[in-house]
């Protein structure tokens, strides 16, 4: 399966545009892909293919913070600092691709959770032919990556009920996401929320 410019960038749109979601895709430039993830995050990198993404927190970004939402206190009421690639690498673990193909739908909703896709119109079928246009733009040897974790499950996620987690890269109270890296591109696929 591959995707084009429309197919994709309508999935990008039907399911996230009317969330609180981060959706942006970079070059990859180093051999260790956490430094272009860094560079999609402080929005430093253009889109290779010139593809839309959704960013509704852009003008929250200062010179200061160019990553925003994406950087850390380190305590609670200390300043914001930026991630480094050691503080992604941390956070984000290694998932299959029918895990990542769940969680980009899982995104979709308040909780990570594939609890409340009845919102959409379309059947969990026609969801999930959404979520593989999606992943289809990066091609067939990638590696797919996120923050979420469910309990017992390495590799890959369960949403059939076990609780999820997920290991803060932002300052919100909530915030999961799945990061995509190809041979050529990173994608960044993230959702936000304050519980």
């Amino acid at each position: 399966m591959s995707a084009d410019q429309k197919s994709w960038e309508s999935a990008v749109v039907h399911l996230y545009d009317d969330g609180f979601a981060f959706v942006a895709t970079g070059p990859r430039k180093h051999e260790d892909w956490r430094a272009d993830v860094l560079a999609v995050m402080e929005r430093a990198v253009p889109d290779p293919r010139g593809w839309a993404g959704i960013d509704p927190i852009a003008h929250e970004r200062t010179a200061e913070h160019p990553a925003v939402p994406f950087c850390r206190p380190a305590f609670r009421d200390d300043p914001l600092r930026p991630l480094t690639p050691a503080d992604v690498g941390e956070r984000l673990h290694e998932i299959d691709r029918a895990s990542a193909e769940n969680l980009l739908l899982a995104l979709t909703d308040d909780g990570c959770t594939l609890r409340n896709l009845e919102r959409f119109s379309e059947s969990f079928e026609e969801l999930q032919g959404m979520a593989r246009t999606v992943l289809a733009r990066y091609g067939d040897a990638i590696t797919c990556h996120t923050n979420v974790s469910s309990v017992g499950h390495i590799g890959t996620l369960d949403f059939g009920g076990n609780p999820v987690g997920w290991m803060p890269m932002t300052f919100y109270g909530e915030d999961c996401g799945l990061v995509v890296v190809s041979e050529t591109e990173v994608g960044l696929f993230w959702a936000f929320g304050d519980i």
